[in-house]
């Protein structure tokens, strides 16, 4: 049986009924091995390969149609399925049957000096809804993510991707029916009535967790209307600080990476800062090469003045992720300017600095706070799969319970598990 098949006449009831077979499917499959789980993975990338001419035919009219409806570029990106995305959702799920399963795991054990033993157990969070935009490979790397760590999830992904979406979510229920896991553990809402998403956050009593992913109207809207605990996955205003010390060849190798490796994804360079000392050194030559590579330069007076090519920055691009060929870069006094930039500019994601100083190198990592923090390499690092989680559920941008790259342990929970011989408290 495949995903239900939603209209706007009685879609309240519809998704009343689809989360409540969700919460039952989600209390079989906490209790389900893990070469169960793993055996579903392998079967989905099998099918996956079978039904490949009928995945990408779907991918096909979804892109055809967004074209059509004048979607930008950087949503056209992320909503084709090709070939190098389409190996690596392959190798995501060959990843993560790999991973040790979370379920079940005791840490933190210790004895109390009665004798208890304490420790926390990681339980599942239960049922989780992804509400997201474009991405199509989102479906089965959230999907692969959540029932390896013992979670049902309800995927509603934008009305740009439906078709592909469908296609995928049929692969991942019949993977399920083949290896005797409820199929329900994992379903697609497939409608692209806006109305489904506010039934869905309203359904506090069988979803335990919403993640969003996608623009900021997203976020704000799931933010704002949900009755159910939030992770948000906002954007990606990531930043490098090219400290007085930085190698120049180091600098631009960093830039031109985390700048051009991707333009359509959320740890991809947004805003370059610059220290003083550097301006005149170190500057030119990094704007340079990114020039040459087509990307438009928007910068502050002292920028101008190092690359005249350069364009006015304003406010609205120090906060913009572009997800495209342009950069804004500024020209701080230091480390203090660079760090107070971020604090009212960024977006809590990924912060990078370059130096030859292992005492402002420590300083960046002690007082920059967002999700992912470093020296001397690549914005492109924030990803779940670089960091060795395997395929992530998203980044998240939200400081409770899980913060930046978000993998299997990230979607657990622990309970407290004691083992006594007789204790009493006195």
């Amino acid at each position: 049986m495949s995903s239900p098949d939603l209209a706007s006449p009685g879609l309240e009831q519809q998704i009343r009924e689809l989360t409540a077979r969700s919460r039952a499917a989600s209390v079989v499959l906490g209790e389900v091995d893990t070469a169960t789980k793993n055996a579903w993975l392998l079967r989905v990338a099998d099918r996956l390969k079978e039904a490949r001419e009928t995945i990408l035919a779907a991918n096909t009219r979804d892109l055809e149609q967004a074209a059509a409806r004048n979607i930008s570029e950087p949503l056209l990106n992320r909503l084709a399925l090709g070939e190098d995305r389409w190996t690596t959702m392959l190798k995501g799920l060959a990843d993560i049957a790999a991973l040790d399963d979370p379920v079940g795991r005791i840490e933190d054990l210790r004895e109390r000096p009665n004798g208890l033993q304490v420790g926390r157990m990681r339980i599942p969070l239960g049922v989780i809804a992804i509400i997201y935009e474009s991405r199509p490979n989102v479906t089965i790397d959230a999907a692969a993510l959540c029932v390896k760590s013992g979670n049902a999830v309800i995927l509603r992904g934008g009305s740009e991707a439906i078709q592909s979406n469908v296609a995928l979510g049929e692969v991942l229920r019949a993977a399920a029916r083949d290896v005797g896991i409820p199929e329900d553990a994992v379903t697609v809402v497939p409608t692209t009535d806006r109305a489904a998403i506010d039934f869905l956050l309203r359904s506090e009593r069988d979803i335990d967790l919403v993640i969003p992913r996608g623009g900021p109207g997203l976020i704000q809207k799931v933010s704002e209307t949900s009755r159910i605990p939030v992770i948000k996955h906002d954007a990606g205003v990531c930043h490098v600080y090219l400290d007085a010390s930085a190698d120049p060849k180091m600098a631009t190798e960093i830039a031109v990476d985390s700048k051009l490796r991707q333009m359509a994804v959320c740890n991809g360079l947004e805003t370059l800062l610059c220290h003083r000392d550097a301006a005149g050194t170190v500057l030119p030559q990094v704007l340079e090469a990114l020039h040459a590579e087509g990307i438009e330069i928007r910068g502050c007076p002292e920028t101008r003045k190092a690359f005249a090519t350069a364009r006015p920055a304003s406010d609205e691009d120090w906060a913009a992720e572009y997800l495209a060929p342009i950069l804004a870069v500024k020209v701080v006094a230091g480390m203090d300017e660079a760090i107070e930039h971020i604090r009212a500019w960024g977006s809590d994601h990924t912060e990078i600095i370059v130096t030859a100083s292992q005492d402002h190198a420590d300083e960046w990592l002690r007082r920059v706070n967002s999700s992912t923090v470093g020296v001397n390499c690549s914005t492109a690092f924030a990803d779940g799969y670089r960091l060795g989680l395997g395929a992530e559920i998203g980044i998240s941008t939200s400081k409770l319970h899980a913060f930046g790259p978000m993998g299997l342990d990230d979607l657990t929970s622990r309970k407290f598990v004691l083992r006594g011989e007789g204790q009493l408290r006195e």
